[in-house]
């Protein structure tokens, strides 16, 4: 494992962190609810939106918008390592960024490697301009960890799909222009097969987004209903019945998403135990050197990561065990930083400014444990293609 850059990839960092300095503010220091901006409603979620996507036209502008994307799709031509980098200083700025990572993290990739010619010459570079805002279309009422059991179906009239069916959970779909769907094509064919992958205008007739108000106050979360939406042919990414292979690229792309993402410090668990004049619980102490740890155990996890995109290796099963180390770090955070406060986790009268931070983070961590595949989901990963165990064994309904 590498735990210092090479002389080219110093050199990369600080000339991304000379441009940051001259275009972005440096993130105080300061305490916890100083460290971060925090959406509590959606009107601040919209506002929130609309700086994600000035912020990625000014990174366009400059050249600094899909570092690894090839030249001929509008990005720098960059390597993997030079994308963590910046990521890595881009997290010691305040700006907004993480609304657009269906599209520039997910989406692109899939249409970079399997999409037709037309297909990335019309959605990759208003997707990199921050132009064009997109969803997943992918889970369902009866069908999350168990995806290919979804019941969203698309039959064939003419050079359109119809598709009819519900989703759920659906990220932002409420501010996304364009969306990504996994839809049955194939009515006789069980499981994987027979499932196509779609992109979907979102202003198509027949579409209605319901937003879901979360515990925190805010409708991050969406159901989308699909009635006699019709979708052009020429929207379908590889072959009919064939769209798992799309999916599989797209769910890999989340789940390292997801599991490199920033959030949570531990300079804020230090500012809360300062603001709290210290912890005299043992076990409170106990647990706050169980957060350092975790801390640790993640950087580690991200430089083997890192390692490997540094020496051109493609990484394999590090999606899935960063993933599930860092929403458990989360859960973890989270149960810790209202333990701490206590009682005055639920107060909102400033009495601890830093309540409102670890009380959203608390109930927040269950998107996280949740989103991209669950901690169940990427256990069973981990298992079978690292420990090499047997799947566990269906369960049939009669």
């Amino acid at each position: 494992m590498d735990f210092d850059d090479t002389p080219e990839e110093a050199a990369f960092r600080a000339e991304a962190r000379a441009w940051l300095d001259a275009h972005a503010t440096r993130r105080p220091t300061a305490a916890a609810g100083a460290l971060r901006s925090h959406v509590t409603d959606d009107a601040g979620q919209a506002v929130h939106v609309a700086a994600c996507r000035e912020w990625q036209r000014t990174l366009h502008e400059d050249r600094w918008a899909g570092i690894t994307w090839p030249k001929e799709f509008g990005g720098r031509g960059g390597s993997a390592i030079q994308q963590v980098i910046f990521s890595q200083e881009q997290a010691s700025y305040d700006v907004p960024f993480g609304a657009l990572v269906v599209g520039l993290g997910m989406v692109g990739p899939t249409l970079m490697t399997l999409g037709r010619p037309d297909q990335q010459d019309r959605h990759l570079g208003p997707m990199l301009r921050g132009e064009e805002m997109w969803c997943q279309l992918f889970s369902e009422p009866g069908a999350g960890s168990d995806l290919p059991s979804l019941a969203t179906r698309a039959e064939r009239d003419g050079d359109e799909y119809v598709v009819n069916g519900q989703k759920v959970w659906t990220t932002l779909a409420q501010y996304s222009d364009w969306a990504i769907l996994l839809a049955r094509t194939e009515r006789d064919v069980p499981g994987r097969a027979g499932i196509s992958y779609f992109l979907v205008d979102m202003t198509t007739p027949g579409i209605e987004v319901r937003p879901l108000r979360q515990i925190t106050g805010v409708s991050h979360f969406n159901e989308v209903f699909l009635t006699d939406v019709r979708v052009p042919a020429a929207n379908l990414v590889g072959a009919p019945g064939e769209g798992w292979q799309a999916a599989r690229v797209t769910m890999a792309s989340e789940r390292m998403a997801i599991g490199g993402g920033g959030g949570t410090t531990f300079e804020d668990v230090a500012a809360l135990v300062r603001a709290l004049g210290g912890v005299d619980d043992p076990v409170h102490r106990q647990e706050v050197a169980s957060a350092y740890i975790g801390f640790e155990l993640l950087r580690f996890l991200r430089l083997r990561l890192q390692t490997a995109l540094s020496q051109g290796r493609a990484p394999g099963v590090e999606g899935s065990l960063l993933k599930l180390a860092f929403s458990r770090h989360t859960a973890r955070l989270g149960d810790l930083g209202v333990g701490l406060l206590g009682a005055d986790a639920l107060a909102s009268d400033g009495r601890h400014p830093e309540a409102d931070f670890w009380r959203e983070r608390f109930l927040s961590q269950w998107a996280t444990r949740i989103g991209g595949g669950t901690d169940e989901i990427q256990r069973n990963q981990i298992a079978e293609r690292v420990l090499g165990l047997p799947r566990e064994p269906s369960v049939l309904s009669s």
